[in-house]
């Protein structure tokens, strides 16, 4: 075999090579694209940006449980402690999570039904709807921890397993 055939198999096989090393890399940020729009056209962008503020406001409940007296330029600071870096920072965390579930083809697919008037109403009501039951969730967890009856029924359940044998007060505890 000559050098010149050598050198054109040679260049054909990093060719090949470099095809199937390159491409999937286009692949999967074309992919990584697409699946940041899906997290935009379905609203789950949205609901990521609930759970930021849901966060905020638990964390701005430990603030207050533990200072009760709180400047206003304290809120106006705390306000910023998380915005587009950080969200960014979570969807940089989801978005794997949607390459190792679905394909390339089966994401465009949901950014095409997402797109409808239907889907859009659904986009924009959801929020809303998740608030309000999260709000109503909370009420009645509440309630139910709250009530005498559940907590008769733990205190039967702490006695029957023995819980306070197994986890004594340590000395000078309560």
């Amino acid at each position: 075999m000559g050098l010149f055939n050598k050198v054109k198999i040679t260049a054909l096989f990093l060719l090949v090579l470099l095809g199937g090393i390159v491409n999937p890399v286009f692949c999967a940020t074309d992919k990584t694209e697409d699946i940041r729009k899906l997290l935009k056209v379905s609203g789950i962008l949205d609901q990521l940006s609930y759970m930021q503020d849901s966060l905020m406001n638990n964390v701005s409940m430990m603030v207050t449980g533990s200072f009760p007296k709180v400047p206003e330029a304290f809120w106006g600071d705390f306000n910023k402690l998380m915005g587009k870096k950080e969200m960014e920072e979570l969807v940089k965390r989801v978005i794997p999570v949607y390459e190792k579930h679905m394909s390339h083809e089966t994401v465009k697919k949901l950014i095409t039904m997402f797109e409808t008037p239907f889907w859009n109403e659904w986009k924009e009501k959801m929020p809303k709807i998740s608030r309000e039951a999260g709000v109503i969730g909370s009420e009645w967890g509440r309630e139910i921890t709250q009530s005498k009856a559940f907590n008769e029924k733990l205190e039967v359940l702490i006695k029957k397993h023995e819980l306070e044998k197994l986890n004594p007060t340590p000395v000078g505890g309560n």
